[in-house]
């Protein structure tokens, strides 16, 4: 049998090192917050400074992906009978990330204008010759604006955002005037 003053002297011990390594843990679980907290405020500004260059290379090269859209988009046969004559975009810009990939959109408003196909069986349509509203969609892939003449139609910018809010978040808007 071990003597009792033996055992004081076991338990002193390994209570000594069992308060010394929770002391251990604490002090690093606390660093590693601390840290966390710390890099919050620099990583927001880094997604601020790409969202500000982003936003910035969308008006450099804006007029060549309008170019790219509409011929994206009048390639696409939608809709179907309809022949792309004229789309008018609007100077104001939505931007809005993709939840899941962390993409930025830039989404613009649009109004079509189409025309009948010959043999598309449209002809006879009178709402042929309406004007649409919708909204064109601009993707960018961490370096670059690129476009595969996504549309939304009947629904503006901000109605996109709120359509697919499952899969978007709104993060800015530029317009051309005040609103």
């Amino acid at each position: 049998m071990i003597p009792t003053d033996s055992m004081d002297v076991a338990l002193s011990d390994m209570l000594v090192f069992v308060v010394a390594a929770l002391a251990g843990i604490g002090v690093a679980v606390l660093a590693a917050v601390v840290t966390l907290m710390a890099l919050r405020p620099i990583q927001a500004r880094r997604r601020a400074d790409r969202l500000a260059r982003a936003q910035r290379d969308f008006h450099r090269q804006r007029e060549q992906l309008e170019a790219k859209f509409i011929e994206h988009a009048a390639s696409s046969g939608k809709p179907r009978g309809l022949r792309w004559v004229d789309v008018d975009f609007d100077d104001d810009v939505f931007y809005a990330r993709d939840r899941r990939s962390q993409g930025l959109k830039a989404l613009v408003a649009i109004e079509v204008s189409f025309e009948a196909i010959e043999g598309g069986g449209m002809e006879e349509v009178e709402a042929v010759s309406d004007v649409r509203a919708a909204t064109a969609e601009f993707l960018h892939d961490g370096t670059r604006w690129r476009t595969a003449g996504r549309v939304y139609f009947n629904l503006g910018p901000d109605a996109t955002v709120k359509y697919l809010e499952q899969d978007l978040e709104l993060v800015a808007e530029e317009h051309a005037s005040p609103q």
